[in-house]
């Protein structure tokens, strides 16, 4: 069945990620566990009383520990990686990516770079897709696609919205034409991801310039 799908639909052969991708995904879903396991801790003891919030603060103090060994864990093995390096340095020089966005992008979203513009924009996500049903026709929505990603694009993009003269601008227009803002925001997610995919694509720095 699956060699009669890929003769039917022949999709695009998309190449694995390698090993320090694997490795720095790895890492990345593990702090992503203790981030959560550290939230509910602390949480409970906003509430607990005396004799419960002694008993708290032992797993706090090595969930914190543990965060920060994996921090500086991740930090060294995308830095050992010259490949890893150089992408991570491409995308880190949009205004609005910092390293908690970069490396998150980097890892969950391996094909970066790797897609044309139409192919990125629906495996995250952030691509209007037309709702239609015979006679019937509704407004283009956003569905699907890695919701992680979107996430960590979702905050990229609010701050790019603020420091990112490109998507600044952008978002200004969406505005004043009365798009609603979360319309905005998933139209200025959208170019943001395109800008990614382009830079690293083409193996060039920002430049608001040439990709405004």
């Amino acid at each position: 069945m699956l060699a009669r799908f890929a003769q039917v639909v022949q999709p695009t052969p998309r190449p694995l990620p390698d090993a320090a991708a694997q490795e720095v995904a790895a890492l990345l879903a593990r702090r992503r566990q203790l981030v959560g396991l550290l939230t509910a801790e602390q949480q409970r003891l906003d509430t607990a009383l005396p004799a419960v919030a002694r008993h708290l603060q032992r797993p706090i103090a090595w969930l914190e520990q543990e965060l920060g060994e994996r921090e500086r864990r991740l930090r060294e093995r995308a830095q050992a990686s010259p490949l890893w390096r150089a992408r991570e340095d491409r995308v880190r020089s949009v205004p609005g990516i910092g390293p908690t966005t970069a490396l998150p992008l980097l890892a969950d979203l391996p094909d970066l770079g790797r897609l044309d513009r139409k192919a990125i924009a629906a495996l995250v996500g952030v691509a209007p897709l037309s709702c239609e049903s015979g006679a019937w026709r509704g407004r283009r929505v956003v569905w699907g696609g890695r919701a992680r990603v979107r996430t960590v694009l979702s905050r990229a993009t609010l701050v790019a919205t603020r420091h990112n003269p490109v998507i600044r601008a952008f978002s200004a227009r969406l505005c004043a034409a009365g798009k609603p803002k979360k319309v905005a925001r998933t139209a200025c997610m959208h170019k943001l991801l395109l800008i990614l995919n382009a830079l690293l694509r083409h193996g060039t720095p920002w430049s608001a310039p040439a990709v405004a």
